[in-house]
């Protein structure tokens, strides 16, 4: 099944794949089933000679459509696995009564795609954005080998409201968490044209890939339910998870790599520093980048899973 945003990108996949066959598959789009309430949208390739598996975790408003470009790079020498969250883009969107969308609970769907796609985790990396960071970190906690390496950048792993966005801190509790999540919802055309833009310079203002862009907006509603709720859902549970986080984080034994753009504007590198400091972890400054390089600088994500690998 192929969605109709990606009937553009299909038909110009079948064209490469067909003059490059015998080099490596391009990014295919399917749906692969968790358990009776939820069904995940996903993106993989199978590279010809495959040296690891790399698995990309996307954050909001986003759905898996962010990693195409870079899957079809790496799909050249990687396995590349994507899937949207419950709540965004494909994905199942149960109600909150039979799912809460906190990090915890993503973190049983990360645990659930790893198994159920049979990835191999003695050489799995995973990358991890935004609010795709916690839930990895958590499945760390009671899984050390869950994967080769963990990199994960511009996220919240800890209960810093200082360190975030007005907006986010006021998700996270009411009063403030219900008009803000309504204000939100009300403004969603707003933030999808200009959530990447926030806090860069004119000259390092950068467009979204149309097909991104048109798959995030198409994919906004569903079933009642929009990637906004999913969200505000997600940050009324996000302060228990990040306590438990910060409580076991002496458990997390898998490598880490922690990446910052310099100009994020929703989440300070001062988070990112001292998740970095006290889990002895690698932390590099993208100089110049907001909160996503995985679209405003690809080529560095595609050096970073490369070097992950590489060591």
């Amino acid at each position: 099944m192929v969605f109709p945003s990606f009937r553009n990108f299909a038909a110009t996949a079948s064209v490469a794949m067909a003059s490059a066959a015998s080099v490596h598959a391009g990014p295919k789009i399917g749906f692969i089933t968790i358990d009776e309430t939820i069904t995940l949208r996903r993106m993989h390739t199978d590279a010809a000679t495959s040296k690891g598996t790399v698995l990309f975790l996307h954050g909001f408003p986003e759905t898996l459509a962010v990693w195409k470009g870079i899957a079809e790079t790496l799909s050249k020498e990687y396995d590349v696995h994507a899937f949207d969250w419950p709540g965004y883009g494909q994905s199942s969107r149960p109600s909150t009564m039979q799912f809460s969308y906190s990090p915890k609970d993503y973190a049983n769907i990360l645990k659930a795609y790893i198994d159920t796609s049979g990835l191999d985790r003695s050489n799995l990396v995973i990358y991890a954005s935004d609010i795709g960071g916690l839930p990895a970190l958590l499945l760390a906690l009671d899984e050390p080998t869950l994967a080769k390496k963990i990199i994960v950048g511009d996220f919240a792993p800890f209960n810093r409201p200082q360190y975030m966005y007005e907006s986010l801190q006021n998700l996270k509790a009411e009063p403030t968490a219900t008009p803000t999540r309504a204000y939100m919802n009300k403004t969603s055309d707003e933030i999808l044209q200009n959530v990447h833009r926030r806090g860069l310079a004119s000259e390092a203002q950068y467009e979204m890939p149309t097909e991104v862009q048109s798959d995030m907006k198409a994919s906004w509603t569903r079933d009642g339910l929009t990637s906004v709720d999913a969200f505000a859902s997600y940050y009324s549970h996000f302060t228990r998870d990040q306590e438990y986080l910060e409580a076991n984080i002496t458990k997390l034994k898998i490598p880490v790599k922690v990446i910052w753009g310099e100009k994020d504007v929703y989440i300070s590198s001062e988070m990112g520093r001292e998740f970095a400091d006290r889990t002895n972890s690698e932390f590099h400054i993208l100089t110049g980048v907001g909160h996503f390089p995985h679209l405003q600088d690809p080529k560095r994500i595609i050096e970073e899973v490369r070097a992950a690998f590489a060591n």
